[in-house]
Parts: structure tokens; C-alpha cells; sequence
């Protein structure tokens, strides 16, 4: 099963399940999970080939879906789920795969259509890193700005290379992820539907949810909703955390 990071006990309200986006973990969401957990029990998952969760020769949204099925089936309850990007597309195929286990849907700046831009770069730019020597989390974003300029997605990036151990190691099965790209910019042919409560939360400053998405959106799920967080890109729970939050409560609540 997937490793997970619990916070708060169990009350009245459904646990809420967090699943985070590519190159993430657990520990990114570690505020909003704490903050959330003040009235609730909330769970947090390292997505596989992430963090401290299992390795694995796949990660299509079928398994990544499959996976958060078995967490939330040792809760012995259907949950709250927020998933955001990567995250938000294996919620979304959980809920149509599993409708039973979801009480409400969260999907953070993600449509359920393949994209057509890639990540590799990225993995490719994290293999390529020379970690020899590396002690400090600046020197590796200096020797990493060679590869990647924008020094947040650098930030973001770094969160997950872990320099505790006697040698720096990354937190992520790179290889797979660079050879799964196609599935994870992707999206599976699906016929079916979702009639659950969902909220399709975007960054007001990202594109990653379009307006000639909403049709697909609301094929698969009728009952979505649609709002943005004005001034927040894609990672909007870490720019606007605050707003984020109030929008969990509202929606959850």
C-alpha cells in the first residue's frame, strides 16, 4: 500500500484523502493537511514511484487510481479527496472507477484530457544532476539552474532530493516517470460518470483548465462546479494558501 502521512483523528467528517501532483509528496502538502486536520482526520499519500511509497514498472491512472482505492478501503469509509494535478487526474479516474469511496471531489488546476506538452525535461534534468559532493540544498540548485531557469520550479524540484542519507538520493523512480510521461500528460478513454459533488479549483494565473475542457468535464461528472484562485498558477495551494484553504472548508463543510 501506499506509504501515508496521517494528521488528527477521526470525528464526525469524513477523513480527507490528499493526493499531490508529479515530482511531489506528502511532506509538500504537510500545512494544508495540518490546518485541515483541525476538526477531521486527514491522510496523506506519497503517490507511487514518490516519496517513500513502493517503486513500480508502471504509472498509469488506472494503477495511480487503483492505489488510492486501497488506502481508502483500509478507512473503512468513503472519504473527502483533493488531488492536484497528477494527483487530481487519479482522483478523477478513482471517483468514476470507484464512486462509492468518494463523498466529495477536489480537483486541483487539472482537466481530464490529455495534455500536450511533457515533463521529461524535467526528469531528464533531475538524472542528469551531478550529486557527487552535494551537502547543501543551494549548491544543488545552483548546479540544477543549469538545466532548469525558473528558480521556483527549482525550489519545487529540490523538495524532493533528499541529502540526510550518506549519499544524496532523489525521493522519485525518475526512470519510470520519464519512460510513463505519455500516460501521466494523458488521460484513459472512460465512459462513465461521477454524479458526486466535484469542484474543478484552477489557478486564476494557470491554463491548465480551459473553457473548451468544460464539456468533457461535465460529461464525466454533471454535478462539477468550477471556480479559480485569482493570483495563483498551478501550484495554487502553495501560492495562495490561505484562499486554498478557505475554499477546502466551504466546499467540504
Amino acid at each position: 500500500m501506499l506509504n501515508i502521512t496521517s494528521f488528527g483523528t477521526a470525528s464526525g467528517l469524513p477523513t480527507l484523502l490528499i493526493a499531490h501532483g508529479l515530482f511531489g509528496s506528502a511532506r509538500n502538502w504537510g500545512a494544508i493537511a495540518r490546518r485541515m486536520a483541525d476538526d477531521r482526520r486527514v491522510v496523506a499519500v506519497d503517490m507511487r514511484n514518490h516519496g517513500e511509497s513502493f517503486r513500480a514498472e508502471t504509472n498509469s491512472y488506472q494503477d495511480l487510481a487503483n492505489d488510492l482505492a486501497e488506502v481508502i478501503s483500509a478507512e473503512n469509509a468513503a472519504v473527502d479527496v483533493i488531488g492536484h494535478s497528477m494527483g487530481g487526474k487519479a482522483s478523477m479516474l478513482l471517483a468514476l472507477m470507484h464512486p462509492d469511496q468518494v463523498n466529495r471531489l477536489i480537483v486541483g488546476d487539472i482537466s481530464p484530457v490529455k495534455y500536450s506538452h511533457t515533463q521529461g525535461h524535467l526528469t531528464r534534468a533531475m538524472r542528469e544532476l551531478d550529486l557527487d559532493g552535494i551537502t547543501s540544498r543551494g549548491e544543488a540548485d545552483r548546479r540544477l539552474a543549469l538545466r532548469v531557469d525558473d528558480p521556483g520550479v527549482r525550489a519545487f524540484l529540490l523538495q524532493s532530493l533528499d541529502l540526510k542519507e550518506q549519499y544524496p538520493r532523489w525521493r522519485l523512480n525518475l526512470e519510470v516517470l520519464e519512460r510513463e510521461m505519455p500516460q501521466i500528460m494523458g488521460w484513459p478513454v472512460i465512459d462513465s460518470e461521477y454524479a458526486g459533488p466535484v469542484l474543478m479549483l484552477a489557478g486564476g494565473l494557470s491554463d491548465y483548465v480551459k473553457t473548451e475542457h468544460r464539456a468533457e468535464i461535465k460529461r464525466l461528472f454533471p454535478n462539477a462546479k468550477f471556480a479559480k484562485i485569482p493570483g495563483a498558477g498551478h501550484w495554487l495551494h502553495a501560492d495562495k494558501p490561505r484562499e486554498f484553504e478557505a475554499t477546502l472548508r466551504s466546499f467540504f463543510n
